[in-house]
């Protein structure tokens, strides 16, 4: 596992453009606007642990984690999930499910933990859960389905 490759998946530092290599950063814009702010505070093997702080910017009006940034979170910190278990690839998504059970107010902290739950030949699955940090509350849970298998070179 590389800890620093698991890092620079979830705290880029570069622009739309740098990341994705596209020359038109706009349709990969939605991705990095969630990802800033995320702190990865601990990494091994089959699990990923960060932290991030709910500001308006990732808000719904009425000032809650917008769920559209939740499922963003659980696709980026699912593949995150697989670069720690040493996979070259994070694979392709299959099917994310998520399920809101609380929700989380503007300037709370909320603790993200990704568990690779299996890494076959050809499919993987991980959870990741959303928990205040504070109070240890669950607020959201996912599950991840990727397709792992490389693709032929025919």
């Amino acid at each position: 596992m590389d800890p620093e490759a698991v890092r620079r998946t979830l705290e880029p530092s570069a622009s739309a453009a740098e990341i994705t290599g596209s020359a038109t950063p706009q349709s990969a814009f939605y991705d990095p606007f969630v990802i800033n702010g995320v702190s990865l505070e601990a990494a091994e093997h089959g699990r990923v642990l960060c932290s991030f702080v709910v500001t308006p910017r990732i808000a719904t009006p009425a000032g809650y984690l917008s769920s559209g940034v939740t499922a963003t979170l659980a696709d980026q910190l699912g593949s995150a999930v697989f670069f720690s278990s040493g996979l070259v690839t994070s694979g392709v998504s299959v099917e994310i499910g998520l399920s809101f059970v609380d929700v989380a107010a503007v300037g709370e902290e909320i603790e993200v933990e990704g568990k690779l739950l299996r890494a076959g030949k050809s499919v993987g699955v991980v959870s990741v859960d959303f928990r205040k940090k504070k109070t240890g509350k669950l607020i959201a849970q996912g599950r991840h389905t990727k397709y792992l298998a490389v693709s032929s070179r025919l």
